[in-house]
């Protein structure tokens, strides 16, 4: 099976503190909210959906694998590209979100910060360097 063709539609995260993680997606990162129950909170980028779901509830979802604690450590990034990287910094720090690294210029012609949202995952701004 080649699933390179394919598009991914839909990330599942969890958040151990949902209630605090989805004011972050909605107030800081200004995503518009399209489905929310007790357990969860769907968002909407332009391309994909980011599912939000309560760590303690994803069992029936993952089984028999379990959910990682929020400080096991890294093991993913995700990547919202933005026209202006810096300007994109300067709202994220307008709202108390502390840079991980950045910004600065990568080999690979792209400017890039990342920053962690409360349940953990660490997400990267990039841009695209002429």
């Amino acid at each position: 099976m080649n699933l390179s063709r394919n598009s991914m539609s839909v990330i599942t995260l969890f958040a151990e503190d949902l209630a605090r993680t989805k004011s972050f997606y909605q107030e800081v990162l200004g995503l518009q909210l399209l489905f929310e129950s007790e357990n969860q909170a769907v968002f909407k980028f332009a391309n994909l959906v980011v599912n939000l779901t309560e760590a303690a509830d994803p069992l029936e979802l993952i089984a028999p694998a379990s959910v990682a604690s929020r400080d096991a450590g890294a093991r993913s990034q995700l990547v919202i590209q933005v026209n202006d990287v810096d300007a994109a910094c300067t709202e994220l720090a307008r709202h108390g979100v502390t840079l991980l690294n950045g910004p600065q210029d990568r080999p690979w012609g792209v400017r890039t910060a990342s920053f962690i949202d409360p349940a953990g995952h660490i997400w990267e701004v990039a841009q695209d360097l002429p």
